[in-house]
């Protein structure tokens, strides 16, 4: 039920081959994603994007933010210190965890922020200057009788 003809897009479009493999990466992962921890994205600037992620219960050494291969790697890991704590309930999830974030091209990450138990990640998208639109000027066709030479005939 979730299968997508591409084909009409690779018929219009050059360059854009991998977009096939992020559609199936991203519909495989969404039937069984988990929701935990849970987390906000949103656009701060007409280039800037922040994703603010739920971390109650971790310290800034349980985290762990990563850059690699075009992805956002989070992932945290609590230690393993609390086992004279008795809880008489246990409503703050510090179980391990691991989210990614598949990044475009030319975003990066410019910071990250841990504080009252958000952790907000800044990103910003920079377009190369040889990729952004430029404006073509177009060369105006120059008379048609101007280069003609006068010939006079042999015979």
């Amino acid at each position: 039920m979730r299968n997508f003809d591409l084909t009409p897009l690779y018929r219009a479009t050059v360059g854009f081959d991998q977009i096939a493999d992020l559609m199936d990466r991203a519909m495989a992962k969404d039937v069984g994603q988990a929701s935990y921890p849970p987390y906000n994205i949103e656009k701060t600037a007409d280039d800037g994007y922040r994703i603010s992620i739920a971390v109650a219960g971790f310290s800034d050494a349980d985290l762990s933010v990563e850059v690699k291969e075009h992805a956002l790697v989070v992932s945290a890991n609590k230690a393993e210190g609390e086992s004279e704590r008795t809880f008489l309930h246990r409503g703050i999830a510090t179980r391990a965890f691991e989210r990614r974030f598949q990044l475009a091209q030319h975003v990066r990450v410019t910071g990250a922020s841990h504080a009252d138990g958000m952790l907000h990640i800044d990103l910003v998208q920079e377009v190369p200057e040889a990729l952004k639109p430029r404006r073509i000027e177009i060369a105006s066709a120059p008379a048609a009788g101007a280069d003609v030479v006068e010939a006079k005939a042999v015979n």
